[in-house]
């Protein structure tokens, strides 16, 4: 059953195919996973509406992620997928949740998934997409049984890789094509996506555009945020000391981010003051952010909280309903071939 209103021309929807089969969608569009944001409400809004929603598990347990599965199919019919993080120290039940619900695509993320993980999602008849920040990383994925890739670059919200979009897509879609490729990272308006399609990418993955979405379920004070954000408002994580990592994260800058500096400041002098060993500084460190994104997009505090945005943020002037959203990204992405 069709769910999206506009009608494509014959030569984007020539190029869609191999995405939109391959996620049993009317369009190659992954919703990207945001923890708190990607539950049953706005993954079930985007399948309806044409795409393919995906729960962000996060640090859900079995119990809770089956719960939410099932919230999400009393929503829909539609396909959608469930993000696992590979670090998740009950992933292995995690992956048996997926399976007893018959989910028909799984991503796994966060560090290079496991050769037993793919093994037994795919035993099972489940599709494995990875992340592919490097072409030579994208070849081993491949070999070890991923069914399609994703390549996301420095441009997207949260956790994110060194590369931008543009180049990582040069990079890995001329080389690749065993594998359908969805591109990630700054995607928000639909010429991108036929750009890239146009590249031999299958299709493309979006997270900061569903923010302002009447389906999600973000705070108004977060929605208003995105509203009055401009694209370089959402910066990277700034890191003071190369004895002290801190993992790039794109977010809104604000107080926190500020606090963030400062507090860098704190325990990189007491720790050159005999105050802090390593390992307690660099937990000091890591601790700053614990909670901070739940703190913005649940709970409405944008001031301290992790307001964590794509530079696509800007493009955003409105909230709409998810189907006016994937409706008109696709009538963007048809312009050239419509006119």
């Amino acid at each position: 059953m069709k769910t999206s209103k506009y009608i494509m021309s014959e030569r984007l929807r020539l190029l869609s195919k191999r995405g939109s089969e391959f996620l049993g969608v009317d369009h190659p569009i992954l919703g990207g996973a945001m923890s708190w944001l990607s539950e049953s409400r706005l993954v079930s809004a985007i399948s309806n509406a044409g795409g393919f929603g995906v729960i962000a598990c996060g640090s859900l347990n079995p119990s809770d992620l089956e719960k939410e599965i099932e919230k999400t199919k009393k929503l829909t019919e539609h396909p959608f997928g469930v993000n696992l993080i590979t670090m998740h120290p009950q992933l292995s039940d995690l992956i048996d949740c997926c399976i007893k619900q018959n989910i028909s695509h799984v991503v796994l993320a966060g560090s290079i998934p496991s050769a037993s993980s793919i093994f037994r999602l795919k035993t099972a008849g489940v599709k494995v997409i990875g992340f592919a920040p490097a072409l030579s990383l994208a070849k081993r994925l491949i070999k070890s049984g991923l069914d399609a890739l994703v390549i996301e670059g420095i441009e997207a919200g949260g956790h994110v890789g060194p590369v931008s979009t543009n180049v990582l897509a040069q990079e890995i879609l001329p080389n690749i094509n065993e594998v359908p490729i969805f591109v990630a990272g700054g995607i928000g308006r639909g010429e991108a996506m036929s750009f890239y399609l146009e590249m031999g990418a299958s299709g493309v993955q979006m997270g900061t555009r569903f923010v302002c979405a009447h389906e999600c379920i973000a705070h108004k004070n977060f929605k208003k945020a995105f509203l009055k954000a401009n694209s370089r408002d959402a910066i990277l994580s700034t890191q003071l000391d190369d004895r002290f990592p801190v993992i790039p994260v794109r977010s809104l800058k604000n107080k926190g981010t500020k606090l963030f500096l400062k507090r860098q400041q704190e325990v990189i002098k007491d720790f050159d003051n005999g105050k802090k060993t390593m390992p307690e500084a660099q937990l000091d460190i890591e601790h700053f952010w614990a909670g901070a994104l739940k703190k913005a997009a649940i709970e409405g505090d944008i001031d301290t909280g992790s307001v964590m945005a794509g530079q696509s943020i800007g493009l955003i002037k409105k909230e709409q309903s998810l189907s006016e959203i994937i409706n008109e990204f696709i009538v963007q992405a048809d312009f050239k071939y419509n006119n």
